[in-house]
């Protein structure tokens, strides 16, 4: 993979800012255009600041920043780019509005990602004149700290693009997996959310409070997840007892196809989660940031861990 390999970003948010970092600290040029100056020129430091947590050099935090080059046009970040990636918030007019001025700009030849979470990315890219280059990557937040990144093909991507996409990642260390078939929530998300759903359940019909079921997962299966997937624990245990125990469970459990009216009924009450101070939990000032820090805290252990596992 080449290491000059010009890619733009278009939004310098959250996800924006960690999607740049990552390809910098890989030795790639980025550009990166956000509508909002605040937000595009607040992104250095930002950068600056998720690197040295990362335990980045002050030398290396440097190398990285001077690979990075604000632009205050679309078409500034992507006339010389040989991948873009969108990381513009979750509304499917917008991303479709921002592809259409991507393509007018961008070279023919340029690899098009939309880092959406749910949204088909047929939907996004439908109305290109060059769809076969376009497909979706999902970022996980935050995600210069989240290995895995889904690529997502359409009915019309060149499958040699989507490889040429998963070397990217992979070079600039990422986990890509791929998704053959674009559907909505892909893979990852439609795992989670079944669980979510599920979970939601529980605490609707009293079976427990919002707490039991946190540490039901955080001090049971949640311990494994991150080095035995489902699918391995299904076979380690065997098929003919995950067998039993889907005929005994599946058919109580939760299979609305619509949100439950629990979360409804908290929003309407203002309790929408952690930053209101009451969602499904109650929450004090200073929560949100505790959470976060305990997160990038764990993240890092953990990839020590599993570096230090896996080097031995």
């Amino acid at each position: 993979m080449d290491k000059n390999q010009q890619i733009a970003v278009i939004g310098g948010g959250l996800m924006g800012h960690g999607i740049a970092l990552t390809f910098a600290r890989a030795g790639h040029y980025v550009a990166v255009h956000d509508p909002l100056p605040d937000m595009l020129h607040s992104l250095p430091q930002r950068v600056s600041d998720s690197l040295r947590l990362l335990g980045a050099s002050d030398q290396d935090i440097a190398r990285a920043l001077k690979r990075i080059e604000l632009c205050d046009s679309i078409k500034a970040a992507v006339g010389d780019a040989g991948f873009v990636f969108e990381a513009a918030p979750e509304k499917l007019e917008l991303k479709q509005s921002i592809f259409a001025e991507v393509e007018a700009h961008a070279p023919d030849h340029t690899i098009l990602a939309s880092n959406t979470s749910v949204i088909q990315i047929t939907k996004i890219m439908g109305g290109l004149r060059h769809r076969h280059r376009a497909l979706g990557t999902h970022w996980w937040n935050p995600p210069h700290m989240i290995p895995l990144v889904e690529v997502v093909k359409t009915e019309w991507t060149d499958p040699g693009l989507a490889d040429t996409m998963m070397a990217l990642l992979a070079d600039a260390g990422k986990t890509p997996a791929l998704v053959e078939k674009d559907v909505p929530g892909f893979i990852g998300n439609r795992l989670q959310h079944a669980l979510w759903r599920e979970a939601i359940s529980l605490v609707e019909n009293g079976i427990c409070s919002a707490k039991a079921v946190d540490d039901v997962v955080k001090a049971s299966f949640g311990r494994r997840l991150a080095v035995l997937g489902p699918l391995e624990n299904a076979d380690l245990v065997g098929l003919e007892l995950t067998h039993d125990i889907h005929r005994q469970v599946l058919f109580d459990l939760d299979a609305r196809p619509e949100p439950s009216p629990l979360l409804q009924s908290l929003l309407d009450d203002g309790r929408s989660g952690m930053a209101a101070g009451h969602g499904l939990r109650n929450w004090q000032d200073g929560d949100v940031n505790a959470t976060k820090q305990r997160i990038a805290h764990h993240l890092l252990a953990l990839e020590k861990l599993l570096g230090d596992t896996s080097s031995t």
